[in-house]
């Protein structure tokens, strides 16, 4: 029988505006900022452990975000936030 010692994910996410929202570059980098925050406090409010590992803004105002998150909360996964 296999069994999970720990686990975690690793993810490349994109927060961007659709540019047939016709949003002006200022306006779409406001509002990419606030969704990529309104991400971490979520994280944070459902105590979900992770690691922002690279933040890049794009010239075009999307923001790329590489984290590492925690899978589950009931075994701990601490070796992989120390990488």
């Amino acid at each position: 029988m296999k069994r999970i010692q720990s686990s975690a994910i690793f993810q490349t996410l994109i927060f961007s505006q659709k540019p047939e929202n016709g949003y002006t570059r200022d306006e779409a980098c406001r509002m990419n900022r606030a969704e990529v925050d309104h991400y971490i406090e979520k994280l944070e409010r459902t105590r979900t452990r992770y690691k922002i590992t690279d933040r890049q803004e794009q010239t075009d105002g999307s923001i790329l975000l590489h984290i590492r998150k925690q899978y589950n909360d009931r075994i701990d996964a601490k070796e992989y936030f120390e990488l």
